[in-house]
């Protein structure tokens, strides 16, 4: 679960935006948890460890830069996510291969 949590007066000022930063005023009403506020962030939210930094379709997100690098992947918990540098006709080679091989590619 990917929450926003919001800046103490975040609606009083538009340029306090999306930036998180911790209420350390002495009578702060968020700094204590009052009723009302926003949420702060707090080691309950936390995604499941086994769930942790993967893509949301499930797989580990491998960035790839090679045909090495390609096969080397596992199927079935790794999918490749083609390197920007990677001109049109290697990443025509680089998808091909990758769907002999039953890789699922991220970025095509």
């Amino acid at each position: 679960m990917d929450r926003k949590f919001k800046r103490q007066e975040y609606a009083r000022y538009k340029k306090l935006g999306d930036k998180w930063r911790k209420p350390r005023g002495r009578t702060s009403k968020m700094r204590r948890y009052e009723a009302g506020k926003p949420d702060m962030p707090a080691i309950g939210y936390g995604s499941p460890k086994a769930s942790r930094n993967l893509h949301p379709s499930g797989y580990k997100d491998v960035l790839v830069h090679n045909m090495k690098e390609l096969e080397n992947l596992d199927p079935a918990t790794e999918a490749a996510r083609i390197s920007s540098s990677i001109g049109n006709h290697k990443k025509a080679m680089m998808l091909e291969k990758a769907s002999e091989l039953g890789i699922k590619v991220l970025n095509k």
